[in-house]
């Protein structure tokens, strides 16, 4: 199987722990050589976060146990590119 390269998750997370923290916890997951927090939606009790990861070879269920044992939950995947490097996506007609 190929290598996972960069994966895109959407998180909702509790409050606490304040972002900078909950991306410093999931950073240090081995296979995760950077990671991006992107805040989407802020609510009174949660927070809508888009997490990117890159690394060479991307451990999801590493990466759903952390987010979890944070007091979140990822809610979908929403981007993954695997292989030998990673693919910049284009615009195209159809956009």
């Amino acid at each position: 199987m190929a290598p996972v390269r960069r994966l895109v998750i959407d998180v909702l997370k509790p409050h606490d722990p304040p972002l900078i923290e909950f991306t410093d916890h999931v950073a240090e997951i081995e296979s995760v050589e950077a990671v991006t927090a992107s805040l989407i939606e802020l609510d009174k009790e949660v927070q809508n976060v888009k997490l990117t990861f890159e690394g060479a070879d991307v451990d999801f269920a590493a990466i759903e146990e952390t987010v979890e044992n944070l007091g979140g939950a990822v809610h979908s995947i929403d981007q993954v590119s695997s292989g030998e490097h990673i693919v910049t996506d284009r615009v195209t007609f159809q956009d």
